[in-house]
């Protein structure tokens, strides 16, 4: 077989992540105690913040606290003191304390494909944050190159493609993103898988484009990529 570029997300493709910020917001919930929004409008509304707040902040644990805060000083229906704000902070602060769980049969198959292609891990998120959760993964030795950048989109994708002097035409990236790791990826003239997962944010889902049938692969598990490379 002709040895290709893939190209893999991390969160919720590698490991469980977004499992984590949504405990989080239960908490959060459960702590506001608010008299007529429900679990569903809550979060819509911090949605909002977040996608106001992640063109200027970016993403990762710390930046979802301080989005709580903010989405805390909007609803609450009581006197907020700096004990609460401390208390909702302290929701998103948690996620950092949670182990890393691989998603079963990554590493198996990483080393797999690591044998057969060039493998370049590519996340989105705070620099140091992204960096941790790779060291404890014990993963890093199965990718040539590990790239963390504020947002994944079309140009995001063109500097990686520069950077590693990848063909388009035989680069797969595998991600579990529809907005972050297919569309902007297929933009950019690369192949793609995808591999959905059951909590990927809200924020990242939108329509799958729909590109020649060839560029775009959709598995079920990270494992079943023995299948197809």
């Amino acid at each position: 077989m002709e040895r290709l570029n893939l190209i893999v997300d991390a969160d919720d493709t590698l490991w469980e992540n977004n499992v984590y910020f949504d405990q989080a917001f239960a908490a959060f919930v459960a702590y506001l105690e608010h008299s007529t929004l429900n679990a569903d409008e809550i979060r819509g509304i911090l949605d909002e913040i977040e996608l106001a707040n992640s063109r200027v902040h970016g993403y990762g644990s710390l930046n979802f606290g301080r989005n709580l805060q903010q989405c805390y000083r909007k609803l609450a229906e009581r006197e907020i003191a700096p004990s609460d704000l401390e208390s909702v902070k302290g929701f998103a602060l948690r996620i950092l304390e949670q182990p890393l769980e691989l998603i079963p049969g990554v590493e198996e198959t990483l080393a797999y494909l690591s044998h057969r292609h060039d493998l370049t891990l590519f996340t989105k998120g705070n620099a140091e944050e992204q960096k941790t959760k790779i060291e404890r993964s014990g993963l890093g030795e199965y990718f040539s190159h590990a790239e963390i950048v504020k947002e994944k989109n079309v140009e995001s994708y063109q500097a990686l493609i520069d950077l590693r002097g990848i063909s388009p035409e035989s680069a797969w990236m595998i991600g579990n993103s529809p907005k972050s790791d297919i569309n902007p990826a297929l933009e950019a003239g690369l192949n793609a898988v995808f591999i959905p997962h059951s909590t990927t944010w809200t924020l990242e889902r939108e329509q799958l484009r729909d590109p020649e049938p060839r560029r775009l692969v959709i598995l079920q598990r990270f494992a079943d990529l023995h299948n197809v490379f």
